[in-house]
């Protein structure tokens, strides 16, 4: 089998597939479009580490930092026109696709200052004008979800605009997130919104979910507990799904439907293999299932290509199963509650320091440029 056939089978199976990679090189160099061409590659998605990595590295960006050099921008603003121009770009690129998928996919995301991921009220202000900024129909404004990020989200698609939640590591909030996605809706329709015009994804992160638990059961040492290794992260997305196949049967989405809206697909994030001893596509073959969205980065993406094992839907109706995987983690010792809240706590720091090293960059940028 063709490495293309692999991914046009995971296409096939209903499963979106992303880049989780986004850069000025990507785009001036045509390999954004040669993905989107060759790879099925549908969407793109960027956190503050990505623009971090992908600015402090090459010439790409020199010109445009000359320009806001000489125009005497301030830092925040460089930054965000910096990054917004990559997502506008990258919009720009994906527009057949949106237009042929009637907006589902062709998507680019775009976060939120990781510095307001415990503010409502900023997170909302900057979601808003990062929407205003980039001006394309096909982006998605990125909201943690933290308990401030979870009334942030529904402010957000009240005025229509369309949102990855991102960060989600446990169920519970998961199912948090839902309703504020449920009652968003509602309050755009309110607002006088289409619905039709809204789309939303809830990113649901996997691979570090192992990590964390390995790492504990590791500690814990004992034969059941080492057993369990390389278990949970694929558990914990099988009880995600299994929510929202509940919540997304009951009366409130079926009204909500009925008013043309759009689902909030499940996204696995987080989907690079941290562990050289588990298959580098373990969160891609594991994780089939139709009307859902895999993000994944090049390595991972390559990987797949070449030899993911798509054998049809691995999700649905394994709830069950999953929850005996949570049950026996439990017994074993592991503090499933403080797992989640470590990771959680985890990703907002990881982001906001690669924020910091993105300003850092930045300002190291301006000055060589006024220099």
């Amino acid at each position: 089998m063709s490495n293309t056939d692999r991914l046009a089978q995971l296409s096939q199976a209903g499963v979106s597939i992303w880049l989780d990679d986004l850069s000025r090189e990507r785009l001036t160099s045509g390999n954004l479009a040669e993905l989107i061409r060759d790879k099925h590659v549908v969407g793109v998605t960027t956190n503050p580490t990505i623009f971090a990595g992908a600015l402090s590295n090459g010439e790409a960006y020199d010109e445009q930092v000359r320009e806001l050099a000489e125009r005497g921008a301030d830092l925040h603003a460089a930054v965000r026109e910096l990054t917004t121009t990559d997502v506008r770009n990258a919009a720009d690129l994906f527009r057949d696709v949106y237009t042929a998928t009637g907006g589902v996919d062709g998507r680019v995301s775009i976060e939120v200052d990781p510095g307001l991921a415990r503010d409502t009220e900023k997170t909302v202000a900057e979601a808003q004008d990062l929407w205003k900024t980039v001006d394309r129909p096909n982006i998605l404004v990125k909201i943690p979800a933290t308990e401030q990020g979870l009334p942030a989200i529904t402010r957000t698609l009240a005025e229509g605009i369309s949102v990855n939640v991102t960060l989600i590591f446990s169920v519970e909030r998961y199912r948090a997130v839902i309703e504020a996605f449920f009652a968003g809706l509602e309050q755009a329709k309110a607002n006088g919104h289409d619905l039709k015009g809204i789309q939303s994804v809830a990113s649901f992160f996997v691979s570090r979910v192992d990590s964390e638990v390995d790492k504990r059961l590791e500690a814990i040492g004992t034969d059941e507990a080492l057993a369990l290794r390389g278990e949970a992260a694929i558990a914990n997305a099988r009880l995600a799904y299994a929510a929202y196949e509940e919540l997304f049967a009951s009366e409130r989405w079926a009204a909500l439907k009925a008013d043309g809206a759009n689902p909030q697909r499940p996204l696995w994030a987080s989907t690079g293999v941290k562990n050289p001893e588990y298959s580098d596509t373990r969160y891609v073959d594991e994780l089939v299932v139709a009307g859902t969205v895999n993000t994944m980065p090049e390595k991972t993406l390559f990987a797949a290509a070449d030899h993911a094992e798509v054998v049809g839907d691995k999700v649905s109706g394994t709830g069950a199963r999953a929850q005996e995987v949570f049950d026996k983690l439990s017994a074993a010792g592991i503090d499933i509650a403080d797992v989640f809240l470590t990771l959680e706590n985890e990703g907002v720091e990881k982001f906001d320091k690669s924020w910091a090293e993105l300003l850092d960059t930045v300002t190291g940028q301006l000055d060589k440029a006024k220099g």
